[in-house]
């Protein structure tokens, strides 16, 4: 990415499961590594970008996101690794059952919104560390590394709204008691 140039468009959206324990061990690497960071994502597991445009958020679409989240029991998890996919270091939440059961709902509700587009056939759930060169994401993953692990008790996900400049949360989505789902 150049300098000045915005990955993304106005109106956009997003659905991300922020995980504000990461934060004292990622935010440095996120801050200069990892282009939602820039633009106002917290530390998160994404469930589905891009989800709808902005101007289909409709209030019967926020009332179904919020029925969706409420049937997902908050989820324990533990980051206790790093991996890689190709320019990109994350953590690896474990367990990802729930996770990935709340995208895989989004993505059957909202199939004109698929996860990254459609573009991948397994959706991994993670929470982006840096994107770079292998060099890059070795020094990060040598000063991340002994860092770990953390632990977070999910208990929401976040709707973001690409307003031009950065995302801003338009609903905040809680997860229903354990053993709501």
């Amino acid at each position: 990415m150049t300098s000045g140039q915005v990955p993304f468009q106005r109106g956009e959206s997003a659905v991300a499961v922020p995980v504000p324990a990461a934060e004292p061990v990622v935010s440095a690497w996120r801050a200069r590594l990892d282009s939602s960071a820039a633009f106002g994502i917290p530390a998160h597991v994404t469930v589905v970008y891009p989800f709808l445009p902005a101007v289909r958020l409709s209030d019967a679409v926020l009332a179904d996101l919020r029925v969706e989240c409420a049937a997902t029991a908050p989820m324990d998890v533990a980051f206790n690794r790093t991996a890689r996919f190709t320019g990109v270091l994350y953590l690896v939440p474990e367990p990802t059952a729930g996770l990935r059961a709340l995208t895989a709902r989004f993505a059957r509700r909202w199939p004109d919104a698929p996860p990254y587009g459609g573009r991948y056939d397994d959706v991994v759930p993670h929470l982006t560390v840096a994107e770079g060169p292998d060099s890059v994401l070795d020094a990060v993953e040598r000063e991340v590394g002994p860092r770990l692990p953390v632990t977070a008790t999910l208990e929401m996900a976040e709707l973001y709204v690409f307003d031009g400049r950065r995302f801003r949360v338009r609903e905040r989505l809680p997860f229903g008691a354990p053993g709501g789902e």
